[in-house]
């Protein structure tokens, strides 16, 4: 069969259903039937266990926990309350004294959920587990290796250096206790850095061989230590001889003649549809204990559950009876909360199942008599320390699934997991409804990140600066009103392409428009304000749905922040809703404002921040921003902030969350200042801007006179009650269609570097909007517009006409028009050619 073919093969048994396998057999009698492998001990044993065969030359056998949530789809409530029971016998066990000072370690990947449960059951302990994922700035407080599995390095990287260096308990958590060679290997390194005089082991299964059962006593002995060892049961595995290399040939004859992929095949469309939904994690709340989890942070979690299940909850399809919660290799103790919190919501109609991805390459074998049945294959998606390499989910296809909730932390919400063969795609391909969620990955504080000031400035608002009322917007700027920063634009374009200055450090002069030009603004804005209503209003009504119920608009100065204004008006219009809206800077190569940002999480949950600008052109802006809040997490720890941004216009296909990828003119986009509040664009200057402050900008009171922003706004937003209707059915479109970016825009932009002999994306701008501010601000060379293009382009042409620059038919032209810069400017220059330029 084919893999596909494969994994629906028992669709309509319930894989994982029953820790006995199906109808009464046991799902480890495939194995044992072949290989002769049993096992004996505690009458519990195989309800907890069943087997299946790793692809893995190191171990013939897998053990597979019908109670861990790994790779059977379990019950939430029986996985975490496996945990949370051992933890209260070793609560027991210690007593309160030191309960109150144990520190509880999970093993990656496996156990971290099961080693963070176990933590909850002793209450006040904090929670580490190891992991393979290394952070640069973080330094390793130990490691050890894991001798027998697939991906041997352990890391432990606690925040907090004092985290395991206390005398306390030290509670090692595993699934399970096989040789003991893992616990060993972990007492030994630390106990070398952080001697103590005890340690507990927890396992849900000790099945150790009568040779390794007292090298645990013998090793104790050694160190001074006391060791206990607390488990749910216990037997042993019988082995025959030849095992291992009797497995290895079993797998490869029967991938052979199964004919199952070993890799990722080629993914067909997704049959099933695929949506995010948003959980507005809190901020200051670890998705795990990789750095360290503390009682704090558990009750910080406790208080935000039921939200975020019921946001779950509300973004399941109507009618499902079966879901799956799927976390990620090892990110399982969030999934695992998020799915027990939500079996609490749904109650006894729905019947939720968690289990997770995992790195181990085991064999799919659909038999009831076999632990593994289907088995479905993706690429990593977080960009792993060892490389690329396969990724399963396994009983996972074919389970009877409504929908599955895949939830991965921000790292791992890469191209990788959104591309034809990743995870989500997989999962459309076996299950009606996928949902994403995402956890935002948890970074910790670097030791300076805490040298900043302690208190940032309120932000700027009008009629002091800005002719925007003080309640449209927020602006986190510095006022650089009486500092001369203009330039003459030939002077500022040598500069610019020199290397001499970046452009953020100086201001063009503005340009003030004809009376012609004028006109021309104003006959645009009044044939494209119901056209400019519709595009806000389907864009604030997607934010509403999928980002936030009660999202923060952060408008990027200057071009987004006319966008803002009109979707905050919008959400009172049309929801009643007082939305709070700033404006930040960013700044293409030097990154967003981090003052800015920090305010923001000082203010707001940065989860219900949402960034707004204009429109895409290339989609720099969209890349710099992703870039520029991965490197503030690094540095100051803190999480939650979304990259995605939300725009009017997206001609680039660079975003999710737009009002329409149409390519037209927004009049906006037709002026400077006098379009956007009197505020000039920002300035990001070392002597003008200190590690302290907000980025600058200038308010241009003296061109009150010719001021045409109220009339903008108050244009769009008298053509709202046109439209609402129009909006409604707008959204609705968009909300259910495949919206995900293409990068078209920027495919395109490369291509016209290389045909026009450019090699510099930079100079090459996209786009009405983009061709505008390039006639507007710089040096233009030529413009590149599409034939047959209309009116949109009528002040293009204009201003190309007084500037003296080539207007040149394409066909075929991805955008209305694309306006390139003089790509070998200097102000002794003459020529298209880089010898003359007329101005």
């Amino acid at each position: 069969m084919t893999e596909r073919a494969h994994a629906e093969g028992h669709a309509d048994k319930d894989a994982g259903e029953h820790a006995d396998g199906h109808a009464g057999v046991w799902s480890g009698s495939w194995v044992a039937e072949r290989l002769g492998v049993g096992l004996t001990g505690d009458e519990a044993l195989t309800g907890l266990l069943g087997l299946a065969l790793r692809r893995n030359p190191k171990r013939a056998h897998l053990l597979v926990s019908n109670v861990l949530g790994k790779h059977v789809p379990q019950s939430p409530a029986v996985v975490y309350g496996h945990g949370v029971a051992l933890g209260r016998r070793v609560r027991d066990l210690l007593g309160a004294e030191e309960t109150a000072r144990a520190v509880v370690l999970g093993y990656a990947e496996t156990a971290t959920g099961l080693g963070h449960s176990v933590a909850d059951g002793l209450g006040p302990a904090p929670y580490l587990h190891s992991t393979r994922r290394p952070v640069a700035h973080v330094p390793r407080a130990g490691g050890f290796e894991e001798s027998h599995s697939h991906a041997t390095s352990h890391l432990l990287l606690p925040e907090d250096p004092a985290l395991l260096a206390g005398d306390g308990p030290l509670v090692l958590v595993d699934d399970e206790f096989s040789t003991g060679n893992t616990v060993l290997n972990t007492v030994r390194a630390l106990h070398e850095r952080y001697p103590r005089k005890r340690y507990v082991v927890v396992a849900l299964v000790d099945m150790r061989s009568p040779a390794d059962a007292g090298r645990l006593d013998d090793f104790a002995r050694e160190i001074g230590a006391r060791v206990d060892l607390v488990t749910t049961a216990s037997g042993t595995v019988r082995l025959p001889p030849g095992v291992l290399e009797k497995g290895q040939e079993l797998v490869a004859r029967h991938e052979a003649t199964a004919t199952e992929p070993t890799g990722p095949a080629p993914a067909a469309p997704p049959a099933g549809s695929i949506e995010r939904v948003r959980l507005r994690w809190p901020h200051d709340v670890p998705d795990g204990g990789r750095h360290g989890f503390t009682a704090a942070h558990r009750a910080r979690l406790e208080a935000a559950l039921p939200a975020m299940a019921a946001r779950i909850a509300e973004a399941l399809p109507a009618g499902a009876r079966r879901v799956l919660v799927l976390g990620f290799e090892e990110l399982m103790y969030a999934p695992l909360r998020l799915a027990h919190a939500l079996e609490q919501t749904v109650g006894a109609d729905v019947d939720v199942r968690y289990s997770t991805t995992t790195r181990s390459p085991v064999l799919a074998v659909d038999d009831p008599g076999y632990a593994i049945r289907t088995r479905l294959v993706f690429p990593a998606h977080d960009d792993p320390a060892d490389g690329p390499g396969e990724r399963y989910a396994y009983n996972v296809a074919g389970g009877g699934f409504d929908a599955v909730v895949a939830v991965v932390d921000s790292a791992a919400d890469t191209p990788a997991l959104h591309a034809p063969d990743g995870l989500p795609a997989r999962l459309a391909a076996h299950v009606p409804h996928v949902l994403l969620a995402v956890v935002p990955s948890y970074v910790p504080r670097l030791p300076h990140a805490t040298e900043r000031p302690s208190m940032l400035p309120e932000p700027l608002r009008g009629p002091d600066f800005s002719s925007y009322a003080s309640d449209e917007v927020g602006w986190l700027l510095q006022d650089l009103s009486d500092v001369t920063l203009e330039a003459p634009t030939e002077e500022r374009e040598e500069a610019i392409q020199s290397g001499g200055a970046h452009y953020a450090e100086s201001l063009p002069v503005e340009y003030q428009p004809s009376e012609q030009y004028q006109d021309l603004f104003h006959a645009a804005l009044e044939t494209s304000a119901a056209r400019l209503a519709r595009a806000v209003g389907a864009v604030t009504e997607i934010v509403l749905a999928e980002r936030s119920p009660r999202p923060v608009l952060v408008s990027l100065a200057r071009a987004g922040t006319p966008v803002g204004v009109l979707m905050r008006r919008w959400a009172q219009f049309r929801h009643g809703l007082d939305l709070p809206h700033y404006a930040v800077s960013i700044v293409r190569g030097r990154g967003i404002d981090a003052n800015a940002l920090r305010w923001l999480a000082d203010h707001h949950d940065p989860a219900d921040v949402v960034f707004v600008d204009g429109w895409t052109g290339k989609g720099a802006i969209t890349r710099e921003l992703a870039t520029a809040l991965r490197a503030f997490e690094a540095t100051d720890g803190i999480t939650g902030f979304d990259p995605e941004i939300a725009v009017l216009a997206d001609p680039g296909s660079c975003v999710r969350t737009y009002g329409t990828r149409d390519d037209f003119l927004i009049p906006s986009a037709c002026l400077n200042s006098t379009v956007s509040g009197l505020i000039s664009r920002t300035v990001l200057r070392a002597d003008l801007v200190g590690p302290h402050d907000f980025h600058g900008a200038k308010f241009y009171r003296e061109l009150a006179a010719v001021d045409l922003s109220p009339d903008f706004l108050d244009a769009v937003s008298a053509r709202f009650p046109d439209v609402t209707d129009t909006v409604d059915a707008q959204a609705k479109d968009l909300l259910s269609a495949d919206r995900t970016p293409t990068w078209e825009g920027w495919a395109a932009v490369e291509r016209i570097s290389e045909e026009y002999g450019i090699h510099d994306v930079n100079l090459v701008k996209p786009g009405v909007g983009e061709t505008t501010r390039v006639m507007l601000r710089r040096v233009p060379w030529k413009v590149l517009a599409r034939t047959g293009a209309g009116a949109d382009l009528d002040h293009v042409r204009l201003l190309a006409e007084q500037r003296g620059v080539p207007v040149e038919e394409v066909a075929d032209l991805p955008y209305t028009c694309v306006g390139l810069i003089h790509p070998q400017y200097t102000r002794g220059a003459t020529g298209a050619d880089g010898k003359a330029v007329t101005l």
